[in-house]
């Protein structure tokens, strides 16, 4: 039994934040594409599954393409389990990813050193958990010192770097992945 399953995608949520990035409404999408504004509604809402061919009317519409929309696709249903390898010893410092392929979410587990003098800026969110030992972080002209089971949180667009101040330390930083565009909820009027 594998751990991994390919699902079916849900590219409903791909359209809706492609459509969101352009500022566009279902209306115009539905001008664009020739296809009904319920219509769109239902596939943004995986309601309703396109076919290729509506599928490429609406990432005309969008300026983009529907192998560019099925990359940043959800799978339908998915549990992924990602098992640490205990078999070996492990080379320090180490980057390991935490979930394998094209999703919302990315997470990556550091052990050990980290290059201190290099300064990260990532277009959305991100979160980081001291796992063990401790970090120091400096983000927006301010230093933070982490322990274990410590969290910080940066919102898209924060310049920091951090170092592991203590040996054996590890750290999982979760982020919303960066082939999605991230956008901020608009005040309604």
């Amino acid at each position: 039994m594998g751990d991994h399953k390919e699902q079916p995608l849900r590219v409903g949520a791909a359209v809706r934040r492609r459509r969101r990035a352009l500022e566009l409404t279902l209306a115009v999408v539905a001008e664009r594409s020739g296809l009904s504004v319920p219509f769109l509604s239902q596939v943004e809402n995986d309601r309703a599954r396109p076919s290729t061919s509506s599928l490429e009317k609406v990432a005309d519409a969008l300026r983009t393409t529907a192998v560019e929309l099925l990359a940043a696709a959800d799978p339908a249903c998915s549990v992924d389990v990602v098992r640490a390898d205990d078999s070996e010893p492990l080379p320090r410092p180490r980057t390991r990813s935490l979930v394998r392929g094209h999703h919302q979410m990315h997470a990556s587990e550091f052990t050990g050193d980290h290059d201190a003098g290099r300064e990260f800026q990532y277009r959305n969110d991100q979160l980081m958990y001291v796992a063990d030992g401790a970090v120091e972080i400096e983000a927006e002209g301010r230093a933070y010192r982490l322990g274990r089971g410590d969290t910080l949180y940066l919102t898209g667009g924060v310049r920091h770097r951090w170092r592991a101040a203590e040996s054996d330390t590890r750290v999982i930083v979760v982020a919303v992945a960066e082939h999605i565009e991230a956008v901020r909820d608009r005040p309604r009027r």
